[in-house]
């Protein structure tokens, strides 16, 4: 019996490196995979369109219109994955005990094989009797979601589905973050004359402190019933020159998690209240805090139609229907703010963004035919 086409396909996605080059400079980014990608679905009998979000960064969008006017489903998945560092064969496919071995295999590419073999399944098949569906593989989703970010521009639909790794739940919510950047002055001086210098490094610790305790106390609030608490944490940490000298000046980066329902900027104020305490209480305390990014949780309406017609298909399939949360952020957030509504669901696996990933080969199939019956019930 000859392997299943969307494994097929799965492996050769996986088998080629499409490294974010945000994420690492100089990496291959997503053309390569962009191609094979526009090649299977043009090969299904679709019309599949390439276009550039940055240089060397494409979208592939590709649109299966129905004999029949209906609701149009988003199937968004993205094509670039993390590092790579760590692992001995990242781009080598390999199956083992019903798993599927590589970078991306999980996070997403197992997820993009189901949607686009679902798409060119259903125009092999005869096609779509109402309404229509895009398929869409985005670029950059691991850093800034360039590709999301003009997929909106250009596409519309009434619903849509994101296909990162649920473990074949239905995820209705997920949540945000915050990136922000602190900075903390001192007096640069030789270390054998204290009266002269001033430690940055050593007042970022008490920034640190303050840091924690927000932590703290965001764990010990009330839980949101599908994603628990918010959270923060220091990401990195630099400063300092040489081992004799006081260090003038130290960089601190954090990241907050974010709910739906907090302010964008919630973990800017959490840390200008710690530096404001901290120079009530030392006049000659400096720092300074700055905001690098951020992106909004997300949950969907829960009488969207797509949410009530995926319910329906996994309880006809024996998968359960009760909505989940997801701790990492997606592209749905962006589509819902577009006016997408939009739910995750994916196969199963382990290891995101670990040394060693792997997705679960009959998962992929299982999200994949329950795609299929979606379509065809939703469109």
């Amino acid at each position: 019996m000859g392997v299943d086409p969307a494994i097929r396909l799965l492996c050769d996605l996986v088998a080629i490196d499409s490294v974010n080059p945000s994420l690492v400079p100089g990496a291959a980014g997503e053309a390569a995979v962009a191609d094979l990608i526009a090649t299977t679905l043009t090969t299904a009998g679709l019309d599949a369109e390439v276009t550039e979000v940055a240089p060397g960064r494409p979208n592939v969008v590709a649109v299966l219109n129905g004999r029949q006017p209906g609701r149009t489903l988003m199937l968004c998945g993205h094509m670039d994955t993390v590092g790579v560092e760590g692992m001995d064969a990242p781009f080598d496919p390999v199956t083992r005990s019903g798993r599927l071995y590589g970078r991306g295999a999980q996070d997403m590419k197992g997820g993009l094989a189901a949607a686009l073999d679902a798409v060119s399944g259903i125009a092999r098949s005869g096609g779509l009797p109402t309404g229509r569906i895009v398929v869409a593989a985005v670029a950059d989703e691991e850093h800034g979601s360039l590709g999301a970010d003009a997929l909106v521009q250009e596409h519309h639909a009434d619903g849509a589905v994101v296909t990162e790794p649920t473990d074949l739940a239905l995820a209705t919510a997920h949540k945000g973050f915050e990136w922000v950047e602190v900075e903390t002055r001192g007096r640069a001086a030789h270390g054998s004359r204290p009266e002269d210098g001033r430690d940055a490094i050593m007042r970022m610790g008490r920034v640190l402190t303050r840091l924690e305790a927000v932590d703290l106390a965001l764990r010990r609030q009330g839980p949101h019933p599908l994603l628990g608490t918010g959270s923060l944490h220091a990401s990195t940490i630099a400063g300092g020159r040489e081992l004799s000298v006081y260090p003038d000046s130290c960089q601190m980066r954090f990241e907050r998690r974010t709910l739906t329902g907090e302010p964008t900027d919630v973990g800017l104020a959490a840390v200008q209240g710690a530096l404001d305490a901290l120079r009530a209480d030392d006049p000659e305390f400096e720092g300074r805090a700055r905001p690098l990014f951020s992106r909004s949780p997300y949950e969907a309406p829960k009488d969207d139609p797509v949410r009530l017609a995926l319910t329906q298909v996994l309880r006809s399939r024996d998968l359960s229907p009760e909505p989940v949360g997801m701790s990492f952020w997606t592209d749905a957030a962006i589509l819902g703010r577009a006016g997408i509504p939009s739910v995750i669901f994916g196969p199963r696996g382990a290891g995101l963004h670990s040394r060693e990933e792997y997705v679960d080969i009959e998962s992929v199939l299982l999200c994949r035919d329950a795609l299929i019956q979606l379509a065809r019930a939703y469109c």
